[in-house]
């Protein structure tokens, strides 16, 4: 095992294409996208079989940050991502290799988020934290309203007839009115915003498989959201609203809106993402008609070692956010990315 040197990016690439499990956070443009935002280095590490061909691939993202401490995390600002092998005794390699990068780093923490889950010496499964949710899209809009519950599809209704309106793209005001309202949706929650390098990189990177949606009243940003799209399947990734897109519904017509648009692009599955078990988020989702699933990650740490807090939601830090969302939005933007950069 060892690290892939960059002359090794056409293999990297190679691997997740053909990988039936693979996720965009193991791909070559995820991994590189986060580096160059964030400055935090990828160590990829990997396995082979004797010809040298990739039989097993594993990002690791060294995050660093003097409030949160260090991790090795697969992979940085991610909600999947973990070992992605050939088989079981390959991605059991891999999760020893991490291990050993870490040791030889002095690196306390090593994070899996999605993928086989190891066992042994330091390995900790986490469990009861996290559910994803994921459905099919339906064949059209009035078959995707009937498979919403029938109280949030009224609210859905509400809000196509609302005379709000839709754009779609990657442009500059795109990302200048996403990143705006994105970084209000989060200070209003009480969680420092992430770099806006991190979204013009992801964005940059992935082209055509990502893109913005953005929910107006009379131009004017209300709801917007980041998508990725992987194999037919659609990802809101990095969204919010401003205060008055609840009271105008904009939230219920920009995941809509996300359904139709991935379908006309081809999608056939809407992937929800992951919300904290017991949180609104949480809630939210199921209110749409998504099942839970529940989500195991996996964490290595060195003897003696406690757990990284990332969680905003813990008693640890419960005076900080009370305190951040009374900040006044340009200081939370300017302060924020210098915190969530430490995140990962």
């Amino acid at each position: 095992m060892a690290a892939v040197p960059l002359t090794d990016a056409a293999a990297w690439d190679a691997y997740v294409a053909g990988h039936p499990h693979a996720t965009p956070f193991h791909s070559r443009r995820w991994c590189e996208a986060i580096t160059k935002a964030t400055g935090h280095p990828c160590h990829l590490v990997t396995a082979r079989d004797a010809e040298g061909a990739l039989t097993g691939i594993l990002p690791l993202h060294h995050i660093r940050s003097p409030l949160f401490g260090q991790a090795l995390v697969a992979s940085g600002f991610a909600v999947d991502g973990g070992v992605l092998a050939d088989n079981d005794a390959i991605a059991a390699t891999l999760a020893i290799g991490a291990a050993d990068i870490a040791k030889s780093l002095g690196v306390p923490s090593v994070e899996l988020r999605g993928g086989p889950l190891p066992d042994g010496d330091g390995w900790h499964r986490e469990e009861g934290v996290y559910a994803g949710f994921a459905r099919d899209l339906a064949a059209d809009d009035d078959a995707e309203l009937l498979a919403i519950p029938r109280k949030q599809r009224a609210e859905v209704r509400k809000a196509l007839e609302s005379g709000l309106t839709i754009t779609t793209g990657t442009g500059p005001q795109e990302r200048a009115d996403h990143y705006r309202v994105y970084a209000t949706s989060v200070r209003n929650l009480g969680t420092p915003v992430f770099p806006k390098a991190l979204f013009d990189a992801v964005l940059d990177a992935f082209g055509d498989d990502a893109d913005i949606l953005t929910v107006r009243e009379e131009g004017f940003p209300l709801s917007s959201v980041l998508s990725l799209t992987w194999r037919g399947t659609v990802m809101p990734y990095w969204g919010g609203g401003i205060a008055d897109a609840r009271r105008l519904r904009a939230n219920e017509l920009m995941y809509f809106a996300v359904m139709r648009h991935a379908r006309a692009k081809g999608c056939t599955r809407f992937d929800f993402g992951r919300s904290k078990v017991g949180t609104g988020p949480f809630a939210y989702k199921k209110n749409w008609g998504f099942a839970p699933q529940p989500l195991v990650y996996a964490r290595w740490l060195a003897p003696g070692e406690k757990p990284r807090d990332t969680n905003p939601n813990s008693a640890k830090y419960r005076l900080q956010v009370d305190l951040w969302k009374k900040l006044p939005l340009w200081a939370a933007n300017r302060i924020g990315p210098l915190i969530a950069r430490g995140l990962g």
